[in-house]
């Protein structure tokens, strides 16, 4: 999607740029006129590229720090997970550890009582 909105918005500041030219040719001006007003209109185009570009960095080091946060988040929750089955394991092992030792001394009850 980001890429598709980065060919949208090249096409529009392209189209602009080529609307903006093909006006200023065919508008009644002078020579000199047309000089300047072409040099005005390149330093404008340049000074908002360049803006552009600074908010594209910035948009760009967003996106790398979120991606990076998510990655942290993920990195954390997998821990966490691992952690809650390392404790279910040991609770599971020491209930059934427990539930052993209590049928065998049942058994053995059951076997002292018998002999």
């Amino acid at each position: 999607m980001q890429t598709q909105d980065s060919s949208n918005w090249s096409a529009f500041v392209a189209g602009a740029f080529i609307g903006a030219g093909v006006a200023l040719l065919l508008a009644p001006q002078s020579g000199s006129e047309l000089r300047t007003s072409l040099r005005d209109y390149a330093s404008r185009a340049k000074d908002e590229l360049g803006e552009a570009t600074e908010q594209g960095q910035a948009m760009w080091d967003t996106a790398v720090e979120r991606g990076q946060e998510y990655v942290e988040g993920g990195k954390q929750a997998l821990r966490n997970a691992g952690r809650s089955a390392r404790e279910f394991v040991d609770e599971t092992a020491q209930t059934a550890q427990k539930t052993a030792d209590t049928a065998k001394k049942t058994a053995e009850d059951a076997v002292s009582r018998r002999g």
